[in-house]
């Protein structure tokens, strides 16, 4: 695990990064739709798109799936070192947490 650490860091690293270039780039974006004028309806659900309050959703179902998966591990007996329940509980969790953003998705897409 040691030696595994270092890389992990440097991908998250270049993912949070990543996030930011994007999340800096539909902040300019929906800036310069909004200044060039008067906004038609393909325009308004363009810009609706581009607000990402389905991604806040998502990532917040799936952190809380994932939290969730955590705690049940605490009470769950196993050998750390030995055993690859951990990371299989934690997959079903944050599947779970997918699951329940998709299910929410297609039922406010089917309004």
């Amino acid at each position: 695990m040691k030696q595994l650490m270092p890389f992990i860091i440097v991908i998250v690293f270049f993912i949070i990064i990543g996030i930011f270039i994007i999340t800096l780039y539909k902040y300019r974006l929906k800036r310069r739709i909004i200044d060039s004028g008067p906004l038609d309806e393909i325009g308004l659900k363009f810009l609706k798109q581009l607000s990402g309050v389905n991604e806040l959703l998502k990532w917040g179902i799936i952190l809380m799936s994932a939290g969730i998966g955590f705690v049940v591990l605490e009470f769950i007996p196993y050998h750390a070192e030995e055993s690859p329940l951990p990371y299989g509980v934690e997959m079903i969790f944050i599947a779970g947490g997918f699951l329940v953003y998709h299910l929410m998705i297609r039922d406010q897409k089917d309004k």
